[in-house]
């Protein structure tokens, strides 16, 4: 069992920056793939990125690649979105997710959720 809270959602001008935080709880964090996944109201949740278990693979939606970076911290049990030159349809929530089967940018593939961290855009 894998529990995930999101943090760092807030307000921000486009152009502006966040970054978002995933700290999970549990003994075997270093074997989840992780992933951010975001939901915009009267839309389905999209894929935004992934990382591997070891941190050594990262896929990307096209929409955010340039822009976004996931990186993990297996000590710290965190994983994190850094999010530069946002948009204001980069407006959702943003959720993280944990999953022990390899990268996946669905969402069937992963098996844990947090809770969600909104973040805005104004333009």
């Amino acid at each position: 069992q894998v529990q995930l809270v999101e943090s760092g959602g807030g307000l921000v001008q486009a152009g502006g920056s966040l970054r978002l935080s995933c700290a999970a709880s549990g003994h075997t964090f270093s074997s989840y793939a992780l992933a951010w996944f975001r939901q915009a109201p009267a839309k389905e949740r999209e894929f935004v990125a992934t990382i591997s278990e070891n941190g050594g693979t990262t896929r990307y939606a096209d929409s955010v690649t340039g822009r976004f970076t996931i990186s993990r911290d297996n000590a710290k049990n965190t994983v994190y979105l850094q999010m530069s030159s946002l948009k204001p349809e980069d407006t959702a929530v943003y959720y993280c997710a944990a999953g022990r089967y390899g990268l996946h940018n669905r969402p069937v593939g992963y098996d844990y959720w947090g809770q969600g961290t909104q973040v805005t855009v104004s333009s």
